[in-house]
């Protein structure tokens, strides 16, 4: 039997760890909410109990085609339709199994089925697929379920989940274009280094000069990496795999959430992305009547970012202790004095919902003009790296030449 390794929070808000033994994530989920936990994470661990020698499972997730979020978001529209036109649910999930193109997908539907028939409700029936459905979406649809109004909750969370979309296909296209540049930038110095420089060292040892320091160093580089590029590109593939590595872990993670942060251009673009993510979340959560402890912790996990998540979890701590949403805002690091006055405006006025959805629209703008201007801001950091590749070219390669057809002229 499989072994899970699983994260939950107990009625305190407190997060437990640990391992169970299950047949499947739906059954550790089983477990769990009999212990009175929330699931939080749900992953398959590494070390498997069963027969040695039994074989290849082909049955796992590796081997599976991946639920994306656009079959997410799918689903959910198509259910807001069905419901909203009257369809039982029963029919809809099986109208949209039979429709489904992911074969995953259609296999999750159909379990989704299965649970619904076995007297489950709909909200545990989701929850025993926790990589499918976040907490944040179980909240809603439990929401949605208590209130008679589900129909309503998925159109919410297909517009969340829209918006999700749009924002990470942003930040994406405003990071491919300096990464491809940077790249670009470094093929042309391996290049340089292994077939130019080389071809223009033959010449000067033909001279039988002197040669300037800038040179010696280029010349010392070029041969560096023309002896040793097996090792560096064996350097350069382990430190990718180990960086990988690093970021998979949790304190990896946060580590590296908190340093992009800081890069220049990019990093600002990162924060106003997640905060507008949170910030949208958030109100959803609170308009749709969700407790504003569990509101905080389900839109901590739609930040994607680990740094701003616990800065979020943070302000969960704080309003537990009785301080206001301002006072919690404040302590977080993460929010300009603008948007604080917003929220303070929104407690005031009873109106928190409506502030941090304003407050999501405004940081959705903000990152819309960066990535407009994000040609201008990058253009003159990348002229100058440019320059100077080519003043450090130009000093160690053609000045030497220069100065040494000089002197073959004065003889």
């Amino acid at each position: 039997m499989p072994t899970f390794a699983y994260k939950g929070r107990n009625s305190g808000g407190q997060l437990v760890e640990g391992v169970l033994e299950g047949a499947n994530s739906g059954a550790i989920v089983d477990v769990l909410r009999g212990q009175g936990l929330t699931p939080v994470d749900i992953r398959e661990s590494q070390a498997k109990s069963g027969k040695p020698g039994s074989g290849l499972n082909l049955n796992v997730p590796l081997f599976r085609q991946q639920i994306t979020q656009v079959d997410l978001l799918l689903f959910s529209r198509q259910m807001h339709t069905l419901l909203k036109s009257g369809v039982p649910i029963m029919r809809a999930l099986n109208g949209l199994q039979e429709a489904a193109i992911n074969p995953e997908m259609k296999r999750v539907i159909g379990e989704v089925r299965e649970s619904l028939e076995g007297g489950r409700e709909l909200s545990q029936a989701l929850a025993r697929h926790p990589r499918v459905f976040s907490s944040f979406y179980l909240s809603m649809i439990r929401v949605g379920e208590a209130t008679g109004l589900l129909e309503e909750i998925f159109f919410r969370l297909f517009e969340h989940l829209e918006f999700e979309r749009y924002m990470r296909e942003q930040v994406k296209s405003a990071l491919r274009y300096p990464g491809f540049v940077v790249i670009a930038m470094a093929v042309a110095i391996v290049i340089v280094n292994l077939f130019v420089i080389p071809a223009f060292a033959k010449v000067f040892a033909g001279f039988g000069a002197e040669l300037p320091v800038m040179t010696r160093v280029l010349l010392g580089f070029s041969d560096f990496m023309v002896a040793y590029w097996p090792a560096m590109l064996a350097a350069v593939i382990g430190g990718v795999f180990a960086f990988r590595a690093w970021v998979g872990t949790v304190q990896g993670r946060y580590d590296w959430d908190r340093l992009s942060l800081k890069i220049p251009i990019a990093g600002k673009i990162l924060h106003k992305a997640a905060l507008s993510r949170f910030s949208r979340s958030f109100s959803l959560g609170l308009k749709s009547g969700v407790p504003i402890m569990q509101a905080l912790t389900n839109s901590a996990q739609t930040v994607d970012n680990s740094f701003i998540s616990r800065r979020v979890e943070g302000m969960r701590e704080h309003v537990e202790r009785g301080e206001s949403l301002l006072r919690a805002a404040i302590s977080s690091g993460i929010f300009t004095p603008v948007v604080l006055q917003m929220v303070a405006v929104g407690e005031e006025s009873g109106a928190v919902d409506d502030m941090m959805n304003e407050i999501g629209d405004m940081y959705r703008q903000e990152v819309e003009y960066e990535l407009k201007t994000l040609g201008q801001q990058i253009e003159p950091i990348l002229i100058v790296l440019l320059g100077i590749m080519v003043l450090i070219l130009a000093l160690g390669i053609f000045l030497p030449m220069w100065d040494l057809g000089k002197v073959a002229l004065k003889r």
